[in-house]
């Protein structure tokens, strides 16, 4: 793993992690590392400090130069009692819109549960009126109206649906 201090086209200044240094190129070629503050994808390296190196003295006897630890990121100070939340701005972010997206789905569409794969084909062949719709279908179901030309999407799931 690599880490990399990144700027945005907007002077914006943020840290990431990859697999390789290729792994890089390759994500910022196909426009998929973009900046937490404003979105932008045109991302260039930025300018690094050094991690300094100390020397440490083996049982033989030799100086071996291994890397000091890097720094402890500041920890935000959270009154007592305040709920913390591990996520980054960004998860919650996209959390949320997943969450406005499916209750948006479930609010504006009919619940045909076990039927959908029945439902989604007659729509699609004009036996009955195209309608917006969710259910259920197993994963082999969901193949067959697929390659039948039928589109179908998972509603997103989220971790709290979970507990």
């Amino acid at each position: 793993m690599i880490r990399y201090a990144l700027r945005c086209e907007h002077d914006h200044t943020f840290e990431s992690w990859f697999q390789s240094s290729s792994a890089y190129e390759t994500q910022v070629k196909k426009n998929l590392v973009e900046c937490p503050a404003c979105g932008s994808t045109k991302v260039e390296k930025a300018i690094m400090a050094p991690r300094i190196v100390k020397g440490v003295v083996s049982k033989k006897g030799r100086e071996a130069n291994l890397p000091a630890p890097a720094p402890a990121p500041a920890a935000e100070i959270i009154p007592p009692g305040q709920p913390t939340s591990l996520m980054m701005a960004q998860e919650r972010e996209l959390r949320a819109k997943l969450k406005e997206l499916r209750d948006h789905i479930v609010k504006n569409a009919d619940d045909v549960g076990q039927q959908f794969p029945t439902e989604a084909r007659k729509m699609h062949y004009g036996e009955t009126e195209h309608r917006p719709i969710y259910g259920e279908a197993s994963p082999q179901e969901a193949r067959e109206l697929i390659e039948e030309g039928i589109e179908v999407a998972p509603l997103p799931v989220l971790p709290e649906d979970r507990n």
